[in-house]
């Protein structure tokens, strides 16, 4: 076990994994990361089979060691983060060593950053996942102190770097129609979907608020029953103004739903900063399908995208640690020549 010291810790910051499947019946959202792709990425870096618990931090990181040397990745959100003032790349692993203090500061870019070990965060677990459901009353904000993470399992692994597309700055959202898409007349569906929204203030791990120009979007609904509600839901509230909900999003609504956001595009809804321009785009159920993959078939892509870090010698800080030459000699070479 490796002990981590959280030294000081941003207002947003809890452990987070997949999250709990299989329980919305019973009220409890599946919850885990908001921004879900992040904690593959972290796993295809540091050959994890599948994602371990990480650290999410919303908009602020903060300052931490550990008592053993272990890899790390920062994922997600660009976050402006150093350890002894040498600069941390996202999605690049790093090795942080005892006496070492990685500083992860505010976010350049996006909303939610993760902070991911090689040997993942542990603890208690309930119902299968370590992570924090703030609205469903589990777990906390985590503050200044120690947590423990699981040892690395071979921390002498060659350094990783993965390329990875842009999210972090809004940009279009595919959303496929669901059963109370038909409630929205013609009219008032292409209206929506011409619209450029901006991503509100008021968001967080339930749902994010979107603005805009114009007329409220009216639908056709009197008395609409509760409903089962999913992350990446569209939902109109009554004074018709939509919301995408996120990870922690309630189980079941009245609010009737346009349409939802498919899965692969649900980290930029959620990595949208305030004031980041959103526009939807309809799709059809086959092209949603079509569209799909498992987040075991995800890894797998990332996993042949990870590529070796090479290092510049002048980024070196312990140079002189390396073994740059391999090979033995009699010492007599040149005499016997």
């Amino acid at each position: 076990m490796t002990v981590l010291t959280i030294h000081s810790a941003g207002p947003g910051l809890t452990v987070q994994d997949l999250g709990r499947d299989g329980w919305r019946a019973k009220g409890l959202a599946r919850g885990g990361a908001a921004d879900r792709l992040a904690l593959l990425e972290a796993a295809a870096l540091l050959g994890q089979t599948t994602p371990l618990s990480a650290l999410e931090m919303a908009g602020m990181g903060g300052r931490f060691s550990v008592d053993a040397p272990t890899r790390f990745v920062l994922t997600g959100a660009r976050m402006n983060a150093s350890v002894e003032g040498r600069v941390v790349a996202s999605n690049t692993s790093a090795v942080l060593a005892p006496g070492e203090v990685l500083d992860v500061r505010g976010a350049q870019a996006g909303s939610y950053g993760y902070l991911a070990f090689a040997g993942g965060v542990i603890g208690p677990e309930w119902l299968g996942s370590r992570s924090a459901h703030l609205l469903g009353g589990i777990g906390n904000f985590l503050n200044a102190g120690t947590i423990a993470l699981g040892a690395d399992p071979d921390v002498s692994a060659g350094l990783k770097r993965l390329a990875v597309a842009d999210r972090l700055s809004g940009g279009v959202l595919r959303v496929m129609p669901g059963p109370q898409t038909e409630l929205f007349d013609a009219a008032v569906r292409e209206r929506f979907f011409a619209t450029v929204f901006k991503r509100a203030a008021q968001a967080n791990r339930q749902g994010l608020r979107l603005e805009f120009e114009g007329e409220a979007f009216t639908n056709e609904t009197r008395d609409l029953a509760s409903d089962f509600l999913t992350p990446g839901d569209v939902q109109m509230t009554g004074d018709g103004r939509p919301y995408v909900l996120l990870s922690e999003c309630q189980t079941v609504g009245g609010y009737p739903r346009i349409g939802t956001v498919i899965a692969a595009d649900l980290p930029k809804a959620a990595q949208a900063g305030a004031g980041a321009a959103l526009r939807f785009r309809a799709i059809s159920l086959v092209e949603a399908d079509a569209l799909w993959e498992s987040e075991a078939m995800i890894l797998a892509r990332l996993e042949k995208a990870v590529e070796p870090l090479i290092r510049s010698p002048h980024d070196i800080a312990n140079l002189h640690e390396y073994q740059l030459v391999d090979g033995a000699t009699t010492g007599d070479e040149l005499e016997t020549e």
